[in-house]
């Protein structure tokens, strides 16, 4: 090989480096802009698992899971966007949707007293102070919300507070699936 062709290749090598962190660079921002930020759930699909609950107050403890399309809300008092999530949950169970609460690592008189200040939409509630049901539900922090079908099986798992674009995107479709199945 001459020299000429030797410095050929080095210099063609040189811009090598670059190329690849600018593809590498793109292919970030592409997964960035064009991934999902959506958290997976083993359980879908899954039958939900049960509870072991402590009584929070003089409210009713969940019951059975199945029979009729119902959503399972985690939340807690000191969570902020459980109170913004709250004025949504509180319009579904005012339409007769069946919404169960667990209550999340959180002091039963604040709990009571979030309740007592913004509304209980909950048919049935206890407490869940050391986070072993979080574990066996899955739970990656609070607030969650899964839609349940009439058979007890897991059909969505939303992570985050429940929103308005949220209700109309993922919950109401949801529950409308899960009523179909």
């Amino acid at each position: 090989m001459s020299a000429e062709e030797t410095k050929r290749r080095i210099s063609w090598l040189a811009f090598l480096p670059p190329i690849l962190f600018a593809a590498i660079a793109g292919g970030f921002y592409w997964g960035l802009k064009h991934g999902t930020d959506e958290l997976p759930s083993a359980l879908a699909g899954a039958s939900a698992p049960g509870f072991d609950l402590q009584k929070l107050g003089d409210k009713p403890l969940p019951g059975d899971l199945t029979g009729e399309v119902r959503l399972v809300n985690f939340w807690a008092s000191w969570c902020a966007p459980c109170r913004a999530e709250h004025p949504h949950l509180m319009d579904l169970s005012a339409e007769g949707i069946e919404i169960v609460g667990v209550n999340y690592k959180d002091r039963p008189e604040q709990a009571l007293g979030f309740l007592d200040e913004l509304g209980d939409p909950y048919a049935g509630v206890g407490a869940d102070p050391t986070g072993r049901n979080g574990i066996e539900w899955g739970l990656y922090g609070v607030p969650e919300t899964f839609v349940i079908n009439p058979d007890g099986e897991i059909v969505l798992r939303f992570p985050g507070p429940v929103t308005a674009d949220v209700m109309r995107t993922r919950i109401r479709p949801a529950i409308e699936a899960a009523a179909a199945q």
